[in-house]
């Protein structure tokens, strides 16, 4: 996800608000071209925000990928439009603005676009992007609302084009063991969970900024917790108890919470005790049951390094790339017509337990979460 400094924060907002204005003037839904896709054709993918995930993890893994590959880039900086397609071999007609991203529809070459962009933009992203006829990727947290949530999912069925969220974790195979090992009842009934996912952050960045982050360490970091313990028990929370931590640096945290801890009760019994925090070092993550336990005991929600044991032993699962793995499911998603195991509903599904955790924290009280 991108991690623009004050100054090209504001520059970022300035141009979108340009652009929207374009869009309310003149664009809408245009009729869709099915390209025909050559047997065995990998899918073109254009990264839409080039801030550090990108740069840094999905960039480098399109090069790993076997069923698509980078095709294209969308960003607001021309200059980094220009490192990008000279180190990656990029067409000029595949570099793209904000502003005239919808010349994408005439582009056979593109047929995903991957928002990486912080999440209170997604929704425009997304909703632009269907309209031209591309399958969408959004980074999570999905949106920084269900109601935006539910805008993209209507605006991807509408355009008849596939959305997938960025949930690399479901396909490392440490996580996949640990659904395994539960789904298949070999721990037993699930019993409890607990989790922390937190570091100390240095400068200011979106994700401290209400309007673009949505909140704060929960948003970024506690997603994974919630995440984690509905791929445990497959199942969905059905209350939550939260209590945001006082602040120890309250103007820095001055738009969005600092630290919070929350109880995620679930239907069959289950609990799950976690906590997040943008002022603190923790990463673990442990499920138990009542004939055995996943315990991951470092990296639980890192790109590599996990540290993971069970009551069966330690795992050795070696390391994936994890974000070539998810981007080469969705390609193959697209070109087969399959549902993608990582569907808007599901971002839109954590939202709703993220919203039942602030409402908690607010008010102090056990809040039901609400699906539907």
């Amino acid at each position: 996800m991108k991690k623009p400094n004050s100054h090209s924060r504001r520059e970022f907002i300035k141009r979108l608000s340009l652009s929207a204005a374009g869009i309310a003037a003149g664009i809408h839904s245009r009729s869709l071209t099915i390209w025909a896709k050559p047997e065995g054709r990998k899918l073109g993918v254009a990264l839409l925000g080039l801030g550090r995930y990108s740069s840094g993890q999905l960039g480098p893994a399109l090069l790993e990928t076997k069923k698509c590959y980078l095709a294209g880039v969308v960003t607001g900086h021309p200059e980094k439009a220009e490192k990008w397609a000279a180190q990656y071999n990029l067409k000029k007609s595949n570099l793209y603005n904000y502003e005239n991203m919808e010349r994408m529809a005439d582009n056979p070459e593109i047929d995903i676009v991957y928002v990486v962009t912080p999440p209170g933009l997604h929704p425009e992203f997304t909703i632009r992007a269907s309209r031209i006829g591309k399958h969408v990727i959004s980074e999570k947290p999905m949106a920084t609302s269900v109601a935006d949530c539910e805008r993209m999912i209507a605006a991807c069925k509408t355009a008849k084009v596939k959305l997938g969220i960025g949930y690399r974790v479901h396909y490392d195979p440490y996580h996949k063991e640990m659904v395994r090992l539960s789904s298949a009842n070999e721990l037993g009934p699930l019993t409890k969970m607990s989790g922390e996912f937190s570091f100390v952050m240095g400068q200011r960045e979106f994700r401290v900024d209400k309007k673009l982050g949505g909140g704060g360490a929960m948003m970024d970091l506690g997603i994974y917790i919630i995440h984690a313990a509905c791929m445990a028990t497959g199942n969905v929370p059905i209350s939550v108890t939260a209590h945001e931590e006082p602040k120890l640096r309250p103007d820095f945290f001055n738009e969005v919470e600092e630290t919070i801890s929350w109880t995620m009760d679930f239907p069959n019994g289950a609990s799950c005790e976690a906590r997040t925090s943008f002022n603190r070092n923790e990463h673990h993550f442990r499920i138990e049951g009542k004939k055995g336990w996943v315990d991951f005991k470092k990296q639980p929600f890192g790109y590599h390094g996990i540290v993971c044991e069970s009551s069966r032993g330690p795992m050795d699962f070696g390391s994936i790339n994890q974000q070539a793995a998810q981007m080469d499911d969705f390609a193959d998603c697209v070109l087969t017509g399959r549902d993608t195991p990582v569907p808007g509903e599901l971002g839109r599904r954590d939202l709703q337990i993220i919203t039942a955790i602030y409402e908690s924290a607010s008010t102090g009280k056990k809040v039901p979460v609400r699906m539907g």
